[in-house]
């Protein structure tokens, strides 16, 4: 068979739900944009990294786990880092899921909880995988927008939940805003859920925003529910793994946890991964640098673009969302021929968007400069 017919073939067995998805974005290839600019210095600012690393623990773990030997298969339970989370969290173990990074939960919650026609509801702009994974099962995505400030419309997501949806999908902080909710919208949030739907709240920065009374922490607030619900929470964000991918779930009861047992592969989170999240769980001083620095550099960021005339969605995470006021694509592209990577959004109603992941004051003071020679123009 020729390579025209193979590929007809092919197309043929694939679902349409799968068919009509876009790609994931990864963002720009550093090596490929090294060679765009000339340039041996590439700044990359579009997978919301930490730029301050993981805990110096974290190297003795990693040597550990390498020498314990990699011909073996890892514990497929997790049991001795779910152990430590159930600790620093006051949970059952059992109420504990590992992940391949908390987006692989995202996926198995899809998996074992939808069927086609189901109805999703999320936020706009928000995490793509949040559409991404309901729409592989054949599920609806309805996507609450936020108001004209990046807030929280109270009542566009009471008309979004009366609907009846099976999954609420919920970031906080949002994904690629920035932005949280605070305990008073969170409480308008739950109290609408129907019961026979699904809270997921997804917490993937949480320990940026941790910090601010404003805040609320969402296992406390959701602890005492009788109704089901699971908070997701990464090591690949403040804790600086980004590279092992280890993400967990913590669960209302354990019955959920035993449906997504059933639909996950059974060695999903690495020998190395495990070991290294649990001595990075146990680096209290290094997690607080981490936040504390994180959040003097999104004050100190924020204020530089609005002063150079840039709209800046307030953010308590470690990442911008910034208006350029220019088709974003356009702006990655120009910032990638001066050696610098972002994320540009094309979400609709949101095109002139990118995303930014703030890295050291140096890379923070070189992006800005760029950004705004590219985006500002000089006042007469």
């Amino acid at each position: 068979m020729s390579p025209v017919l193979a590929t007809a073939a092919s197309a043929s067995l694939i679902r349409k739900e799968v068919a009509g998805l876009p790609s994931y974005d990864p963002g720009a290839d550093p090596a490929e944009v090294a060679v765009l600019s000339g340039s041996d210095r590439v700044i990359k600012l579009s997978n919301n990294e930490s730029p301050f690393g993981a805990s110096p623990v974290v190297a003795e773990a990693v040597r550990k786990a390498l020498a314990d030997g990699v011909s073996r298969y890892p514990d497929p339970t997790g049991r001795r880092l779910a152990e430590a989370i159930g600790r620093s969290l006051d949970v059952p173990a059992e109420r504990v899921v590992l992940g391949n990074g908390s987006e692989n939960i995202l996926e198995l919650l899809c998996r074992a909880v939808l069927d086609p026609g189901d109805l999703v509801v999320t936020q706009a702009p928000g995490f793509s995988l949040h559409e991404t994974f309901p729409r592989v099962m054949g599920a609806r995505v309805q996507k609450v927008p936020v108001t004209a400030e990046f807030g929280f419309d109270v009542a566009a997501w009471r008309e979004a939940l009366a609907a009846g949806p099976k999954l609420v999908f919920l970031a906080n902080p949002c994904n690629p805003t920035g932005a949280m909710l605070n305990a008073g919208q969170l409480e308008c949030v739950v109290a609408d859920i129907p019961d026979s739907a699904l809270l997921v709240l997804d917490e993937a920065y949480g320990e940026f925003a941790r910090p601010d009374p404003e805040y609320p922490d969402g296992l406390e607030a959701l602890r005492a529910l009788d109704r089901p619900w699971i908070v997701l929470r990464t090591f690949s964000k403040a804790y600086g793994l980004a590279g092992v991918r280890v993400g967990y779930g913590i669960a209302s009861d354990s019955a959920l946890i035993r449906a997504l047992d059933r639909v996950r592969t059974p060695y999903n989170v690495n020998h190395p991964a495990q070991e290294t999240a649990i001595a990075a769980l146990g680096d209290h001083a290094h997690l607080a640098d981490t936040v504390r620095r994180t959040a003097l550099e999104i004050a100190r960021v924020t204020e530089r673009l609005r002063d150079a005339g840039l709209g800046v969605v307030p953010s308590w995470t470690n990442f911008l969302f910034i208006d350029t006021g220019r088709r974003s694509d356009e702006v990655a592209h120009e910032l990638q021929r001066v050696g610098i990577i972002v994320k540009a959004w094309r979400e609709p109603g949101y095109e002139t968007y990118i995303r930014a992941s703030l890295s050291t004051p140096g890379d923070n003071d070189v992006f800005v400069r760029a950004l705004t020679e590219i985006c500002v123009k000089e006042k007469p």
